[in-house]
């Protein structure tokens, strides 16, 4: 049986189609994120709070000036928008270096929340925050759908990386047993 090997062209072709749809997804949730942020500055005054379930989700605009969950407040900008580019940067190096599709998604999930945050920070010097979750009646760290893909891309990629530890260890184990 002949195989078939790709051609540098053929490679090229699959490489822009699926980075013109990561490109696509950024761009759609980096509109979602900021859309969302631009309708509760329009809609809400500063730490106006309304629940939407009680005790359990609310809605509050707050101004981030920190990092998540507000650590690093007071740090500034420049601080953050290198920290922001150097990882922007991080994050595409390992999206171009992949092949699997899994960690691809995690990839374009963290970079439009970075990018949807970044822009925030570096137009207004603090990132809008507005959706508020309470854990028993504790109240978590009000967040912003930036942070909703940032959190999920890398909870995926935790959960992806353990999956494929645990499947190279069973394959060791295979292999030893044989």
């Amino acid at each position: 049986m002949v195989e078939w090997k790709k051609t540098r062209k053929d490679r090229m072709k699959v490489n822009f189609k699926q980075i013109g749809i990561a490109i696509v997804c950024v761009v759609l949730l980096l509109g979602l994120d900021q859309y969302t942020k631009s309708y509760i500055v329009s809609n809400f005054s500063l730490y106006q709070h309304l629940d939407v379930i009680p005790n359990l989700l609310y809605i509050t605009y707050v101004q981030n000036t920190g990092a998540a969950f507000s650590l690093f407040e007071g740090f500034g900008n420049v601080f953050f928008g290198l920290i922001t580019i150097v990882a922007l940067i991080f994050i595409a190096y390992l999206y171009g270096t992949t092949k699997d599709w899994h960690y691809r998604i995690c990839y374009v999930l963290v970079f439009a929340g970075a990018i949807g945050n970044f822009i925030d920070r570096m137009t207004l010097s603090y990132v809008r925050d507005f959706i508020g979750v309470y854990i028993g009646s504790y109240a978590f760290p009000v967040f912003n759908v930036a942070d909703i893909c940032i959190t999920c891309g890398f909870g995926l990629l935790i959960i992806l990386m353990i999956y494929d530890e645990v499947k190279e260890k069973q394959k060791w184990k295979q292999e030893a047993s044989k």
